[in-house]
């Protein structure tokens, strides 16, 4: 629980720092993906937020969600159509994950070195990527030990 308090307060000093405007639904988006048990889908975020905002409705996750992305407070599993914390959010970097096959535990990794191989490979076949999204499925330690 403190890890989360202090990912929302990075996130809130990083709008501050950048200008940007941390509304209140975007705040809350944020920390119900925070504390997700793993991979939250956008639908479970408007039924929790409805709870809260009776007249939520689709495009105001949305929009929160789209936000959270493209600030790179949040990553989005492109597999699994799903969200999960950005633990770094004053660093800016792409999604490198490790999920579990079993019991859907993802491991956010930041591999600088992996990150740069992947943007030059993409440069030397005249590649302009626009994000790396690296999923990696297998079992985790947990689940093997099972």
């Amino acid at each position: 629980m403190e890890q989360a308090a202090e990912v929302v307060r990075e996130v809130e000093v990083q709008c501050r720092e950048r200008g940007l405007r941390l509304t209140p639904t975007r705040k809350r988006v944020l920390e119900m993906v925070i504390a997700a048990d793993g991979p939250v889908k956008a639908y479970d975020l408007l039924d929790q937020l409805k709870s809260e905002q009776p007249k939520a409705a689709p495009p105001t996750v949305y929009r929160a969600l789209e936000f959270l992305l493209e600030n790179h407070f949040i990553h989005r599993l492109e597999s699994m159509n799903a969200f999960v914390s950005c633990f770094h959010p004053s660093h800016q970097h792409q999604g490198q994950f490790l999920i579990c096959e079993r019991c859907q535990t993802v491991i956010e990794i930041h591999e600088p070195s992996l990150q740069s191989d992947l943007a030059d490979i993409a440069r030397r076949n005249q590649f302009k990527a626009s994000r790396q999204v690296l999923e990696i499925y297998g079992t985790c330690s947990n689940c093997r030990d099972q």
